[in-house]
């Protein structure tokens, strides 16, 4: 894995190796580089890149916000801070304007610069994982890409992969809308059989008496109207992967004859003798509880322990909440492409909303509700009062989470992953119903909010908060 890259840029020697040693002991997974002046830096980066930057303002001939301007040119995703003494504030403000992340002041407070380098770290990882994300939205030659970045999507993504590097059959479970076939799609995309052809079979949609022959094939004259031999889905799958979708609904006598092909690895087309050798993956997906299925003897129990062979369960909205931003990013991109339409965005209040709502349809019903918003809202800026759908929306979590909340697939959330959640949650409605109340006025939001105006701007930052947004 590479190493962020930190350049310093510090026209004093003793203060440049000062930060050289602290910052190398600190973070031992930076790869820190030191200059002694802002036309080296320029120069570097003319060959070379950056994930980070610390630099001084006061330095001759080019200072620091020259400096500041031109790598920002180069680099717009740069997250840069600026040294500045006490009595240049005014300058450190200016470079804020001009794209700095934050500054800190000489003499330096140790606690104080690891604490920023800590924040500024993490800012550039997820500006640049979201703008990764965000050029792939529109690019034609790929297909749906599954999208988080939550601890509950990275253990997903994880346990997806590892399935993928076997040819073991898979069961992916999920609730409705959790993105279950496109899990399938994955799955076979990252496996060694992607150069061979993925059949997805809508198990419900196929006509009880239509179902066997559409799997399996069938011979001339097996029944009427058959004319000619035709070919199954499992022999058009040969060296790929056949995905049963809804594969709790396969009617329980067709169960025992895909029982059979699990089992002994060949079909037998309707009206032949002949068995056929298949090479073929088989991936089910369902929301239903087989088990309690297999009780109401609807669905065989050995035919669950075939396909069983691996789980995949895909997380609820619920579970990845704070993956909703990512979410919105991605549809509203998207529609705008499918639309093309200027790319729109939503405001931070009605962002508020969508992340506060609770989403029984999970993704599909995100996506539904981004693709209305985006259709009918006629401006660039998508606000609240373009989310007819939801009524009501809270400003604040005013109602303590239930145990539901903690608790998903049997495995209870840990305590600092639940509150990093809930405050991030809280911190988002509060400040953005704060802006929404002084129309966007910083100032005025301190002084209602008893925040310093300092850290009320530090806070709106953080959370990527515009409050451009809420100004007439």
């Amino acid at each position: 894995m590479n190493k962020n890259r930190l350049l310093i840029v510090e026209d004093e020697t003793d203060m440049r190796n000062g930060l050289l040693r602290l910052l190398s002991r600190e973070f031992p997974a930076l790869q820190i580089i030191g200059l002694p002046d802002a036309e080296q830096a320029v120069s570097y980066f003319e060959s070379d890149t950056a994930d980070l930057a610390l630099l001084d303002i006061k330095m001759p001939r080019m200072n620091g916000l020259a400096l500041l301007k031109h790598l920002m040119a180069k680099d717009p995703w740069l997250t840069a801070i600026m040294m500045t003494g006490f009595g240049s504030i005014a300058k450190a403000v200016e470079a804020i304007k001009l794209g700095a992340y934050d500054f800190i002041t000489k003499p330096f407070d140790k606690e104080l610069i690891c604490r920023t380098l800590s924040k500024a770290i993490e800012r550039n990882r997820l500006l640049r994982e979201n703008y990764t994300l965000k050029e792939q939205v529109c690019d034609k030659t790929k297909t749906e890409e599954l999208i988080g970045q939550s601890p509950a999507f990275r253990r997903f993504q994880k346990n997806l992969e590892t399935i993928a590097r076997s040819n073991y059959t898979a069961l992916v479970r999920g609730e409705s809308g959790t993105g279950k076939e496109l899990t399938a799609r994955a799955i076979h995309n990252l496996s060694d059989r992607r150069s061979r052809p993925l059949i997805m079979v809508n198990c419900p949609a196929i006509p009880e008496h239509l179902l066997e022959s559409e799997l399996f094939g069938y011979t001339r004259g097996a029944f009427t109207n058959a004319n000619q031999d035709q070919e199954g889905l499992f022999s058009a799958a040969k060296g790929g992967t056949l995905c049963l979708d809804e594969v709790g609904d396969i009617p329980f006598a067709i169960q025992s004859k895909l029982l059979r092909v699990l089992q002994e690895g060949e079909i037998k087309p309707l009206g032949s003798a002949k068995t056929i050798r298949i090479d073929v993956r088989i991936i089910a997906l369902t929301n239903l509880n087989l088990e309690k299925m297999i009780a109401d003897r609807l669905f065989r129990e050995d035919l669950f322990y075939r396909l069983n062979v691996v789980t995949l369960t895909t997380p609820s909205l619920k579970d990845m909440a704070e993956d909703i931003p990512l979410l919105v990013a991605y549809f509203t991109k998207k529609v705008c492409c499918e639309l093309n339409l200027p790319l729109k965005r939503f405001d931070q209040f009605a962002l508020t909303a969508l992340i506060n709502r609770s989403w029984p349809g999970n993704a599909r019903e995100l996506q539904n509700a981004v693709r209305r918003a985006v259709m009918f809202c006629p401006n660039e800026i998508i606000t609240l009062e373009n989310l007819n759908f939801i009524e009501n929306p809270p400003l604040f979590m005013n109602e303590l989470p239930s145990y539901e909340d903690f608790e998903s697939n049997g495995k209870f959330e840990k305590y600092k992953e639940a509150k990093h959640r809930t405050i991030h949650r809280f911190t988002q409605s509060y400040i953005s119903a704060l802006l929404r109340k002084t129309e966007g006025n910083v100032s005025q939001g301190a002084e209602l909010s008893g925040i310093s105006r300092v850290s009320l701007q530090k806070i709106i930052r953080r959370h990527d908060i515009n409050s451009s947004d809420y100004r007439e």
